[in-house]
């Protein structure tokens, strides 16, 4: 049997900000027969299907290696097409979805009947994201309807920022990618689930809480323990995996760069390759590791993240020590999140 993941698919070069009618309309010929397309979005590529075709987004699992079990978020151009996706629509979705959209907001709200139940991981609640990308937003309008699309990358492995990510990760199981270059977010969307009586943070992502809360107010945020979910039974929100967005090589967390270094000669000494991720200025006596030094900000943290674990995994590296950015400022809560599930085992 031939390793599709070892062939290369069709790749075409866009124009971020005009992207030629002529490679939007080859990809939306691909979507209608029942293929899938990578492109990129403001937060990672996503690989993408007809989300309303049962048989479309049966592929999408099947490429990732996804459970089914796990929901798939929904592309739309605004508002109005969420809502002819969804029952129990209600103001709050409104607020964020005028606040947000489009950006790197999804929110999780009922699932209308006729949106196939595979999209929702079998469950009852749809996620919907309107992304602001001028390739997604164009492939979404040529189309006529909404796009499933995860992140196109293999099940649990480092979410894709640039077109070459997705080659690596998934080769010819992707019929066509669309390369619009370097995402600007560097990490997936918020997801909020807004159908109970109170406001739910299901994922951190790139619009951090406190900008969320001076829109919608009090929004409870699930611990590490709930946020998990196992088993078989059906997601709300996808990224709900303890393990997720992780490298080949082991990530081991640490405070500080003294515990950082002590952690990284000991594994080097083993033998291992081993590199670093730096959150502050490693000391002078740093032995000859290789350092990767992210941004202070989360922001700039936020976009370095997974092209550093990218190049980790590009240079072989067995184990990656990560100097924890600060703990007291939720800005840095999806920085965290991505870091913790990266490290777990």
């Amino acid at each position: 049997m031939t390793d599709r993941k070892s062939q290369k698919p069709e790749v075409r070069v866009l124009d971020t900000a005009h992207p030629d009618p002529v490679d939007i309309a080859a990809a939306v010929r691909v979507l209608q027969d029942g293929g899938l397309v990578a492109f990129p979005t403001e937060t990672v590529y996503g690989l993408g299907a007809r989300g309303l075709d049962r048989s479309a987004v049966a592929k999408v699992f099947e490429a990732k290696g996804r459970p089914r079990s796990h929901p798939l978020i929904l592309h739309v151009l605004g508002e109005d097409e969420a809502r002819s996706l969804a029952v129990g629509w209600n103001e709050r979705a409104t607020r964020l979805a005028q606040a947000f959209w489009p950006g790197p907001l999804t929110l999780v709200v009922g699932r209308a009947e006729h949106v196939p139940a595979e999209v929702a991981g079998g469950g009852e609640s749809i996620a919907l994201r309107a992304p602001v990308h001028p390739i997604a937003r164009a492939l979404i309008a040529r189309l006529g309807e909404p796009i499933a699309a995860p992140s196109a990358n293999r099940y649990q492995t480092i979410s894709p920022t640039t077109a070459a990510h997705v080659v690596k990760s998934l080769g010819a199981a992707v019929d066509l990618v669309l390369d619009g270059g370097a995402c600007i977010g560097g990490i997936e969307s918020t997801v909020i689930d807004v159908r109970g009586p109170r406001t739910r943070l299901l994922r951190p992502g790139g619009i951090d809480l406190p900008t969320l809360r001076a829109v919608v107010g009090a929004i409870d945020v699930a611990t590490p323990s709930t946020a998990d979910a196992a088993g078989d039974a059906p997601r709300p929100s996808p990224g709900m995996d303890a393990r997720h967005y992780a490298p080949r090589g082991r990530v081991i967390l640490a405070t500080g760069m003294n515990e950082v270094e002590r952690i990284a000669i000991a594994h080097r000494e083993s033998g291992r390759d081993v590199a670093i991720v730096a959150y502050s200025a490693p000391t002078p006596a740093t032995p000859p590791l290789r350092v990767h030094t992210l941004p202070h900000d989360p922001k700039g943290y936020e976009r370095a993240l997974f092209t550093t674990l990218h190049l980790c995994d590009d240079e072989g590296t067995h184990v990656i020590v990560v100097e924890s950015p600060p703990h007291d400022d939720e800005r840095w809560l999806a920085v965290h999140d991505r870091l913790r599930r990266a490290a777990s085992t």
